[in-house]
């Protein structure tokens, strides 16, 4: 097939490797994309929907990634053998696509208590403030906001950011090397678009997946690193032939691992090595520590610039807000320029000028302190409803974050069979393996509490005290 015919939306709220991405899956799924049908190659189908190569590649390696696609090299993509799936869609035939949304959303909400590590609690958001700033940016700024914009970000609001990260992370930067984005998953095809294709980038197998699928999608090898209960282990580094190391020193998703100094050392001296090496450091919630003072990022121990810095504002905001940043090394602020300047701010103007608002005039810092004493009440009540677990579990990630993790002290205790007994009494919890990049066999759980009331946290813990008994 060398014409696939999808009509994008750009006033979707989705992104357009989304809407790409839900158009096929929904032809494959209906029938109308048959097994064995080959589908146009990436470069072609980019050129007629006009466009990015990589927007369409992240569309087809998430398809990939959940079967719905194969990969063949040197021939292309084809539809994958998904019998199952007509059979369902055949049962549902009268279900529209937002029925069967909100049948999935019933199913979800039938748990008593769901202990997602990927919700926040956004009961105490300041929505009046959040209104009021919106506001008054369309009144003060008027005309100004809706003109095009830098391509990296808006000067104001880089320049809050770099001010906020040199005293809240100790990172070193100007406003010069801070690129804004929509998104880590924006961020990180910007980074491919950067560095170019054929790359090999080193991660720990347990993971943020999405990360794993964007390097995927642009046909980058990936080297899977072991991890102990620093990060990853880099003793192993050296013999693979990676360029790029994706890591989360400050808590590493989903373990908790929090990296010690003297292995971000180690991960620097690995980088400084040779030319071409980076470390991407994604700092994602790295404002929710409870032991100690927080450890400066890995960047502000760079001197070599060797480590991209992101961070993002969806753990300490909100979510929707959807504000991310790059801060580039200086090295490679030419390379951007290059090949990446072209590209437009994915970011509103008004919600980047409302942002810098809500940073700079102390609503962000007040909030987040508000946010910060919220959580660590919900990680005190979580650790004390814990206690009558602690002889037959080992409790780790306490530190930082916003979850937990559990691993039986009786290895013939799977993950599967922790997750089953929760759910017969009415609670979700979350394993390891749903994060892992190679799929091996594991013991252990995630609690998230963010999201959870005081009484909600006691409420789960003691049923699945009845479930683990």
């Amino acid at each position: 097939m060398d014409n696939l015919l999808i009509v994008l939306d750009p006033d979707n709220k989705k992104h357009l490797y989304e809407q790409i991405y839900d158009h096929i899956k929904k032809e494959i799924r209906e029938g109308k994309l048959r097994y064995g049908e080959r589908l146009p190659s990436a470069r072609l189908l980019a050129q007629q929907l006009q466009v990015s190569r990589s927007t369409v590649d992240l569309a087809y390696g998430q398809l990939v990634s959940e079967g719905y696609l194969e990969a063949k090299p040197c021939q292309g993509y084809f539809v994958s053998h998904v019998e199952e799936l007509y059979h369902i869609i055949s049962e549902n035939d009268g279900m529209q696509e937002e029925e069967q949304t909100e049948t999935q959303k019933q199913a979800e909400d039938s748990f008593l208590c769901d202990f997602s590590p990927n919700t926040i609690d956004m009961s105490y958001f300041p929505f009046s403030t959040w209104k009021r700033v919106h506001k008054q940016v369309l009144l003060d700024e008027q005309e100004n906001v809706l003109r095009k914009g830098n391509p990296k970000g808006d000067e104001r609001l880089r320049q809050t950011i770099a001010h906020y990260l040199h005293v809240s992370r100790g990172v070193n930067c100007s406003p010069e090397q801070i690129i804004i984005g929509a998104g880590n998953d924006y961020l990180l095809l910007l980074l491919q678009k950067l560095f170019g294709e054929m790359r090999t980038v080193a991660m720990e197998n347990e993971t943020y997946l999405r990360a794993y699928r964007i390097f995927c999608s642009n046909a980058y090898r990936i080297c899977v690193m072991d991890m102990d209960e620093k990060g990853m282990c880099t003793a192993a580094l050296g013999q693979t032939d990676a360029d790029l190391a994706y890591v989360m020193p400050a808590h590493q998703f989903p373990t908790g691992a929090v990296m010690p100094v003297g292995r971000r050392l180690e991960l620097l001296a690995w980088a400084k090595e040779k030319e071409n090496r980076y470390l991407i450091e994604d700092d994602y919630d790295s404002e929710f520590r409870y032991k100690g003072k927080p450890i400066p990022a890995l960047q502000s121990l760079d001197k070599q610039e060797k480590v991209i810095y992101m961070g993002t504002f969806s753990k300490s905001i909100a979510p929707a807000i959807r504000v991310s940043y790059l801060v580039l090394p200086k090295c490679l602020l030419k390379r951007y320029e290059k090949n990446c300047s072209f590209l437009s701010s994915t970011v509103s103007r008004i919600d980047q000028a409302a942002l810098n608002r809500f940073i700079a005039e102390g609503y962000f810092e007040r909030y987040l302190n508000k946010m910060r004493k919220v959580y660590r009440q919900k990680q005190e009540k979580m650790l004390e409803c814990l206690e009558p677990f602690r002889d037959r579990f080992t409790i780790t990630g306490e530190e930082a974050g916003l979850h937990m993790l559990l691993t039986p002290k009786d290895e013939t205790v799977t993950e599967q069979e922790l997750i089953q007994k929760a759910q017969q009494q009415g609670c979700k919890v979350y394993g390891l393996s749903d994060y892992q990049i190679i799929k091996k066999e594991t013991h252990r759980v995630m609690l998230g509490y963010a999201s959870l009331s005081l009484s909600g946290i006691e409420e789960g813990m003691g049923l699945l005290e009845t479930a683990w008994r």
